[in-house]
């Protein structure tokens, strides 16, 4: 909201002073998983860091069967969401959604709020985009249309400024680390890809020959996505080499293992994850597992060609590129359309 709000001088002479901006109120709305929620954040943090924001974060939950249901199927779905989620009145200015759980909801909030809200749903939602004041979706899942803003992979929540600050939080266990340092990002079973214990082995083996060929150390993180024997597997092999593997114990380590890092290994599974370390600007390296996805070898082709990653063949070499820098692309974009939709 603008206003304008008289200022006395001096000279005792009322004069008006130049006219305020209040911040706009951004809900990042999600089932709360923690690869959907981070999209959704991140966009919104992004949209905050080109116009003065206030964040709110929603974590969204069905009662019973009803989320399973199609969104046109759930006709009131304020009735139907449990207790904590709090999805009500004053609206937003702006609503960042990402996930399926969310589309009765974000369908439905430019009448509950009288067109007030700016709708901006995250991934393909398999619905008409016209839905939505803006979709942002992926590349790679070739969605196309006037309201559709696609990035290379997801939006997240990597910023310089965030891995400077991460890593001093976890610096004097990083610092004593000899170089190159590997960071190992591993994901797990997905619809498309799996992690069994003789692909874990293979990367284990392969990891270990490399940092020893090298001289360097480890920094290893898991996914809740991750199966428990290959996450012990890979614990097992790679222990005994200096560096830091995460239980999943204390502070996660993540973003200062991001920052830390020399070289950064991601397991093929995971969009989000590949997304953030191109976003470092550093040696991206792609892990093979088991299964196949004709989207994700679009995607990892869209970042080889970005310069940003490759195939890990078993040995570490570096090179530079510009860092992804999608996220902020999409939330000027949105910002963008946003002022165009209220003149």
């Amino acid at each position: 909201m603008v206003g304008t709000s008289p200022t006395l001088t001096d000279a005792g002479t009322t004069v008006a002073r130049k006219p305020t901006q209040s911040p706009l109120t951004l809900w990042a709305m999600s089932d709360g998983r923690a690869g959907i929620e981070a999209q959704a954040v991140g966009l919104a943090e992004a949209i905050a860091r080109h116009r003065k924001a206030e964040v709110e974060i929603k974590r969204i939950g069905w009662k019973g069967d009803t989320g399973r249901l199609p969104w046109w199927l759930n006709l009131f779905p304020r009735r139907w969401l449990t207790p904590d989620s709090d999805i009500s009145e004053p609206w937003p200015d702006i609503l960042v959604a990402a996930g399926r759980a969310t589309l009765p909801l974000a369908i439905r909030m430019k009448t509950w709020s009288g067109g007030k809200t700016f709708v901006v749903q995250i991934q393909d939602p398999r619905v008409p985009a016209h839905y939505f004041d803006v979709v942002v979706p992926p590349n790679h899942d070739r969605l196309k249309g006037d309201n559709v803003v696609s990035i290379i992979g997801a939006p997240h929540r990597v910023t310089a400024t965030k891995l400077k600050a991460e890593y001093r939080r976890f610096a004097r266990a990083i610092d004593p680390l000899p170089h190159p340092r590997a960071a190992v990002l591993v994901g797990g079973r997905s619809k498309a890809f799996d992690l069994t214990p003789e692909r874990a082995a293979k990367i284990a083996a392969d990891i270990q020959l490399a940092l020893e060929a090298e001289g360097g150390s480890l920094l290893m993180t898991f996914s809740r996505r991750t199966p428990e024997q290959a996450k012990a597997l890979l614990a097992a092999r790679l222990k005994h080499l200096p560096g830091i593997i995460w239980d999943g114990a204390g502070d996660n380590p993540y973003f200062a293992f991001l920052a830390g890092a020399d070289y950064i290994l991601v397991t093929e599974d995971s969009a989000n994850m590949a997304t953030e370390a191109a976003s470092t600007g550093k040696p991206v390296f792609i892990l093979k597992m088991d299964g196949q996805s004709l989207k994700f070898r679009l995607f990892h082709e869209e970042l080889e060609r970005h310069g940003a990653a490759r195939p890990f063949g078993g040995a570490f070499h570096g090179w530079t590129y510009e860092p992804l820098a999608e996220t902020d692309r999409a939330a000027k974009e949105v910002l963008a359309r946003y002022d165009a939709a209220r003149t």
